[in-house]
């Protein structure tokens, strides 16, 4: 396996499949002193305090494990320009500033199972898998790429590279297999789509883990000890640390023994575990893009934006009196009800003849009339600049509204804060962001929503004040600093004490320490921090081993991975029953397929055949124990990152496919 790339995620992923998966790994990262882990002013010296301080915390509580510790500290001390330094267990390290055609020639793409390309830049990314495929047409790459519409263009172009390169142009090759299969030649992630749904989840009470994947969305929701979770289609995902409803425990993960959270457990395992909390599958759900709005219904959205309530009410009331004034025309002058109209307008707009010949009543209309000339001006010089304001104020940044309390404050609209915006106004969340950089990637975003921002450093006095922070439900801290976030949340704790916080943290132990001091000083508020790259390495792995990972669900301080598999050639599943399949802390059959075979796309969520439901995937879940898995069917499967792997029969060394 190759893995390129120049921040943690490179090494995250490194460390999943050599600890994990048991591969041999080529790394391939800037010079050491140019690896941008985190673009941080201090960075180094806060890193080396918390780091010390983390160890201690670890040490105290047993928690040496090595499993337990940061994978992207695995990879030791690496020799600067040296080419071929050994750094781990079956890992080799090339240092290179670029993924270029020598340095993929030196790292063994020729000769590669899989190649990952994880660099920030999505430019770098699609230049290097360019390349990779001009090197070795049958690679199996797996490209980072915030943009979804490119990353699906750039995805078929890299599979028709393939095919022709290959000869398989009759549909048989690789690009075959993206189709119509999983072991997919080119696979397209984004760490921030894996990401966003479980840190937007965790800020909102009440709301369940989510994953998405191309329209489909599985729901999963934590229960309290005790509380019913059985029902129609539900079933038990995991069971919760016995250390949740300590104030000074800790969040289970690997290393956590029996008192940790357990993934995937039986229902002997269930059933005696009354005193836990549980994760169970609640629903699942066609989650697409929204309908288009009916047509009938714009013109009268764009008159109420344009203009005010008044203003409305003020035209309202003048076309009523011009109404009055024509049917008057009409009784006094017995004429057709068009012309006294007409005359009504001229003399609205004083354009008309004095009527001194005419009769008493037809001067009084005249005047009457043009008195309504001369109070229409004014409304209709404020409609012009009412109007002019609204664009104006479309284009500008909106500032939180009077009286906003339960809403949700968010900080940094880069990559990460822009996809969990987007989740939370999807879930009708009121949302309050606060930006130091005007030209952030999401400020677009904000103000297509229409999402109040507040442009300035959270770190200064007065920012969160304008945030409403006082009165918000949560804080999800989501900028590239890990200072910046602890600072804030620390910061937005002592103006509310109970406040939510999520904060978003690149080290995983330091987000461990810092878990561990804010739950113990602050023990009535909700805590959470999250790593980004300890959520989407366990995806981009899978990717590379074949499988077509839907999403990750976070379970405290481990991972839940739903992937879809092919039963043919797994001896795990075929002609087995689904409760014989179930193997209890490693992988559980969820859904099956029940489209034709000749008709799947990798698009389990696209509506096909005619026994499928409108807008829905042919997807059967809550299968029957006594249904038995045969060759052809597909079907989505749960698993651990060790079951996956497990699943998957790599060997170490194995250097070939699944």
């Amino acid at each position: 396996m190759v893995v390129c790339g120049d921040d943690g995620l490179a090494h995250r992923l490194s460390a999943e499949l050599r600890h994990v998966y048991r591969e041999q790994v080529t790394l391939v990262v800037p010079p050491s002193e140019r690896v941008a882990r985190q673009p941080v002013v201090g960075r180094a010296r806060t890193t080396t305090l918390l780091d010390r301080f983390s160890a201690v915390v670890n040490r105290a509580a047993g928690n040496d494990d090595p499993q337990t510790t940061d994978p992207a500290a695995d990879t030791g001390t690496w020799d600067t320009g040296a080419w071929g330094s050994r750094t781990g267990p079956a890992e080799l390290v090339v240092e290179a500033a670029e993924a270029t055609e020598d340095v993929l020639a030196a790292a063994g793409v020729e000769r590669a199972a899989a190649l990952a390309l994880v660099y920030d830049d999505d430019e770098t990314n699609i230049r290097a898998a360019l390349t990779a495929r001009r090197l070795n047409p049958r690679l199996r790459i797996v490209l980072r790429l915030y943009n979804r519409r490119l990353g699906q263009h750039i995805e078929e172009l890299l599979d028709q590279a393939a095919a022709l390169a290959t000869g398989d142009t009759d549909g048989s090759g690789a690009g075959a297999r993206h189709r119509y299969g999983f072991d997919a030649s080119t696979t397209v992630l984004s760490d921030a789509d894996t990401a966003a749904p479980a840190l937007a989840a965790t800020a909102v009470a009440g709301t369940s883990k989510v994953v998405r994947a191309d329209g489909l969305m599985l729901r999963a929701v934590e229960r309290a000890p005790g509380e019913d979770g059985r029902g129609a289609g539900l079933c038990t995902l995991a069971l919760l640390s016995t250390t949740t409803t300590d104030p000074a425990g800790d969040e289970g993960s690997e290393g956590s023994g029996e008192r940790g959270p357990q993934l995937l457990p039986d229902e002997r395992e269930a059933a005696a575990a009354g005193g836990r909390g549980t994760v169970v599958l609640e629903t699942v759900s066609y989650a697409g893009p929204a309908l288009p709005p009916r047509r009938g219904g714009v013109p009268l959205g764009m008159f109420q934006s344009l203009f005010s309530r008044r203003l409305r009410w003020s035209l309202a009331g003048l076309v009523a009196c011009v109404v009055a004034l024509a049917v008057t025309q009409v009784v006094i002058t017995d004429g057709h009800p068009l012309h006294a109209t007409y005359v009504t307008l001229l003399d609205l707009f004083a354009i008309n003849e004095p009527a001194l010949d005419a009769s008493p009543g037809e001067q009084v209309l005249q005047l009457l009339s043009g008195l309504m000339g001369l109070l229409l001006l004014p409304v209709l010089l404020a409609a012009v600049l009412e109007a002019l304001g609204t664009f104006r104020t479309n284009t500008a940044l909106r500032r939180p509204p009077r009286g906003l309390s339960g809403h949700v404050v968010l900080l940094g609209l880069g990559k990460i804060g822009t996809r969990v915006l987007t989740q939370l106004r999807e879930l009708h969340i009121p949302v309050v962001c606060v930006e130091a950089d005007p030209e952030a990637r999401g400020m677009a975003v904000a103000r297509r929503l229409r999402v109040p921002v507040i442009l300035g450093d959270v770190t200064e006095e007065g920012v969160l004040e304008a945030a409403k922070i006082h009165r918000a439900h949560a804080l999800l801290a989501l900028t590239s600093e890990d200072t910046t976030n602890l600072e804030a949340a620390l910061y937005a704790r002592s103006l509310e004490p109970e406040l939510r916080a999520v904060l978003r943290l690149y080290d995983d132990d330091f987000a461990t320490a810092v878990y561990r001091t804010l739950r113990a000083a602050h023990p009535q508020a909700l805590t959470r921090s999250r790593s980004v790259s300890h959520l989407a390495a366990p995806a981009f792995a899978g990717a590379m081993m074949g499988r077509q990972i839907l999403g990750a669900i976070p379970v405290e301080r481990r991972v839940l991975l739903f992937a879809a598999v092919e039963v043919a050639g797994h001896p795990q599943l075929e002609g087995r029953t689904v409760g014989e399949a179930f193997r209890a802390g490693a992988w559980r059959v969820l859904a099956l397929d029940t489209t034709d075979p000749a008709e799947r796309t990798a698009d389990l969520s696209a509506p096909r055949g005619p026994g499928a439901p409108d807008g829905q995937s042919g997807l059967v879940w809550g299968l029957p124990a006594s249904y038995v898995l045969r060759r052809q069917d597909r079907v989505v499967l749960a698993a651990t990152r060790r079951g996956l792997a497990e699943f998957l029969g790599r060997r170490p060394g194995a250097g070939g496919r699944t």
